[in-house]
């Protein structure tokens, strides 16, 4: 048996979002910038991905971009927002939680002379509202959140920081990073004071290299890849047809029946976290309840080093994560569990399981199953 429990590394394609893509590939490949029939029947396809996003965002078409993923519209946001409003000041706030796709730009501004503020957060991996408040001033700009934690689950406090963010006197630009909550959870930017907002396909099993960005019309924001004009010039290149139909046809997936998707979720997150609970020296990290991510179990295992037990696990068939898959090819402690101050033991022996709508009972209960052989195993090998 196999249980794949690594979904917000990646996650599947569905079989009807290949089939479009397919379509568009071997069919309606035109250029949507050329003007003969190609090109308008590609461009169809843009309008309809616009169309859907803005209505499932409840936002305007005009505001929706697509880029090749969450990396490329974090960065865009915190760039082309930090750099076209800099006259207006120079601090920027984010948390210690975030992706490298966020703490990376925010370093790469401060090169550039910009002032960064990273908020800390409590062993829940949650940040508090009074440190915010306390890093406001005159000179703040911008404020990057991440919607869900990618290691632990985590879901910050968005609606009050953007409420909190709407209440000052001067314009803040508030970005959130919903790269592991679209598709989780209803979002609507307008209603939450979100101004930018990155959203990422292959984390709702749509295809790798497509992303989308949502900007207020209101922000300020300048480009950071120069050519053809694109999008309203604000992001060059010829638009990747097969990856934007790809990834609307993704999010229509994941928002049919939501709710009762979601139910599920947590149900076999409560299954996990029940047999977890049962196993010796294994430690949930931060909160597990429903004010959580329904998809997210970070879990420490003392004793046995977190990538001793991903391959143990591997060879079983089993496949997770040791923290953020795109940093786990350059193993390193978490920043984000240190930032929630565990000790350094529970740091090195941390696993992510994550879920989707299609895991199994079988597949939580196989993983289960095979932990409990395991980490005695494993320990009386660590210990000679």
């Amino acid at each position: 048996m196999q249980a794949y429990l690594d979904n917000s590394a990646t996650t599947r394609c569905l079989e009807r979002v290949t089939d479009k893509m397919v379509e568009v590939m071997r069919t309606d490949f035109g250029n949507p910038s050329s003007m003969h029939t190609k090109g308008v029947e590609a461009e169809k396809y843009i309008r309809e991905a616009k169309a859907f996003f803005a209505r499932n965002l409840k936002v305007q078409e005009k505001e929706i971009y697509f880029t090749s993923g969450g990396t490329e519209s974090n960065n865009l946001a915190l760039i082309g927002t930090a750099m076209a409003n800099r006259r207006n000041g120079n601090h920027l706030i984010t948390t210690c939680l975030e992706h490298a796709s966020v703490s990376n730009p925010m370093k790469y501004l401060e090169d550039q002379g910009f002032r960064v503020t990273y908020l800390p957060a409590g062993e829940d991996g949650v940040i508090r509202m009074e440190d915010l408040k306390k890093a406001l001033c005159e000179d703040t700009i911008l404020v990057s959140v991440m919607y869900v934690n990618n290691e632990t689950g985590a879901v910050q406090p968005v609606d009050e920081i953007g409420k909190l963010l709407k209440e000052q006197g001067k314009k803040i630009c508030f970005h959130v990073d919903a790269i592991q909550a679209y598709g989780k959870y209803r979002i609507f930017p307008k209603r939450e004071g979100i101004d930018l907002l990155s959203a990422s396909g292959h984390k709702i099993h749509g295809p790798k290299g497509s992303g989308l960005l949502y900007v207020d019309e209101k922000v300020k924001i300048q480009p950071i890849l120069f050519g053809g004009e694109q999008q309203k010039g604000l992001r060059s290149g010829t638009e990747n047809v097969p990856g934007i139909a790809g990834i609307a046809e993704a999010a229509a997936a994941c928002y049919e029946n939501l709710d009762e998707k979601v139910e599920r979720l947590y149900a076999l997150k409560e299954r996990f976290v029940e047999g977890i609970r049962k196993l010796p020296d294994a430690f949930i990290n931060g909160r597990t309840g429903r004010e959580t991510a329904p998809h997210i179990v970070n879990v420490s295992f003392p004793g046995i080093r977190s990538e001793v037990l991903l391959h143990a696990l591997e060879d079983k068939g089993i496949y997770v994560s040791a923290g953020s898959a795109c940093s786990s090819n350059k193993p390193a402690p978490s920043h984000t569990l240190l930032c929630m101050g565990l000790e350094k033991e529970r740091v090195e022996s941390a696993l992510r399981f994550s879920f989707c709508f299609d895991t199994t009972e079988e597949e939580i209960d196989y993983c289960l199953q095979e932990l409990a052989k395991l980490l005695p195993v494993l320990r009386r090998y660590v210990r000679r």
